[in-house]
């Protein structure tokens, strides 16, 4: 694996019974993440989170690949060079 990266996760959960699966997949990875934050927007009806994660670029292009692929829920990341 490739050296550590630190990053953050941006997460829109638009169908919010995907909430359990997301959940899911931050467990999974949870050696790696370092905190999050969750904030349900209700007047929209979505919730947002933002994960801080320090893990190998793969595990985090991984973690967000498959949070993407969720119906209704969209992830971006930004990593940094250090």
């Amino acid at each position: 694996m490739s050296e550590k990266r630190l990053a953050v996760i941006s997460i829109i959960v638009g169908d919010r019974t995907e909430s359990a699966s997301v959940n899911a997949l931050l467990s999974e990875y949870g050696e790696y993440i370092i905190g999050r934050m969750g904030i349900p927007y209700r007047e929209r009806n979505v919730s947002v989170l933002s994960v801080v994660i320090d893990a190998p670029s793969e595990v985090i292009n991984t973690v967000t690949g498959k949070i993407g692929m969720l119906e209704g829920v969209t992830a971006k990341t930004f990593m940094t060079k250090i």
